[in-house]
């Protein structure tokens, strides 16, 4: 606890010492953070990016992955999407960052899918954003979660844009045979024991050494080994998902490093075969890792933002000033 104490004291927010307010002024744009209770009563901290200098264009909700959180350098996508006319809204997962719950125990992604889908409609319910076209954005375990809420309501939104998607672990980070049979049984007595043999994922996932320092320095990262429950349970939703890609409807753009580790390029592009989506797009950058919208170098996480911003502008109003790339 003193280790991470020390490190908000040194480097209180991923790009440095600047109050936020101070930051989003700096950034043109203005933000907030909440807490949100689920209907099943789960204390859920929440924020918002929203464009100040004209009315938002379309709305995004957007949902981190394993291990990560919203207040970190996650924030460095909605500032820019924000930067661009678009509403930004996210939450910690449950366990995750400052929501709460047993750090990094998910024993029912259907359970979270359900707190996000009550979320984002408590959202839409706001008349400012009611007429806007709305999309999901996923990374990682939160492309798995944007494909479950749009497979829960297939109707709700207007797009999504996965970025790496947990749709299968990869066979990198997965731990052999028969470790995960042993494992299944184990948890089914101690679901919250946290003994998973895995690498860390963010050394896998940051191409960048200096950003590796900046990702480090989070202190609501999860650091611990995997809890057998959560491992688990990630399977399950990840095999679920797989099985389902030709279920997938709505327009999507799905994003992955050929490089990528963590989850499998092959399955993105499987989701792109499969699905039954008529507005589809696929982009696999060679040598790319799996954090590609900060972990890669500035020229890459810009290639990235690029596809991102130019597929949401051929499906929502331009802005009235110039994007800002």
């Amino acid at each position: 606890m003193k280790e991470e104490e020390s490190r908000v004291i040194q480097f209180p927010h991923y790009w440095g010492n600047t109050p936020e307010q101070d930051y989003y002024n700096l950034q043109g744009i203005k933000s907030s953070k909440s807490f949100y209770t689920s209907p099943r009563g789960v204390k859920l901290f929440t924020r918002q990016w929203i464009p100040i200098s004209h009315p938002p264009r379309g709305v995004i909700f957007m949902v981190h992955g394993y291990g990560n959180d919203i207040s970190w350098t996650f924030q460095a996508t909605p500032i820019f999407l924000a930067q661009n006319g678009f509403a930004c809204f996210a939450l910690d997962l449950e366990a995750h960052g400052r929501s709460h719950g047993l750090r990094a125990f998910v024993p029912n992604v259907d359970l979270v899918v359900q707190d996000c889908i009550f979320f984002f409609n408590f959202i839409k319910q706001n008349p400012q954003f009611q007429t806007l076209p709305s999309f999901l954005f996923g990374e990682s375990m939160g492309g798995a979660i944007c494909l479950l809420i749009h497979l829960a309501d297939p109707e709700a939104f207007h797009g999504a844009i996965l970025v790496a998607p947990m749709c299968k672990i990869s066979d990198a980070v997965k731990p052999r045979w028969p470790i995960p049979q042993i494992l299944t049984l184990v948890a089914k007595f101690l679901p919250t024991l946290a003994i998973v043999p895995t690498a860390d994922l963010m050394v896998k996932s940051v191409k960048v050494e200096e950003k590796r320092v900046i990702a480090d320095m989070n202190p609501c990262r999860y650091r611990g080994k995997p809890r057998l429950g959560t491992v688990v349970e990630l399977l399950r939703v990840t095999e679920c998902v797989s099985r389902r890609l030709c279920d997938v409807s709505l327009p999507f753009i799905v994003l992955h490093g050929s490089a990528d580790v963590v989850t499998d390029p092959n399955v993105s592009r499987a989701l792109y075969q499969e699905a039954n989506s008529e507005d589809k797009t696929i982009k696999i950058y060679d040598g790319m890792m799996h954090s590609l919208l900060f972990g890669e170098t500035d020229d890459n996480v810009e290639i990235v933002r690029t596809d991102i911003l130019a597929w949401l502008n051929h499906r929502c109003k331009p802005s009235p000033d110039s994007p800002r790339n």
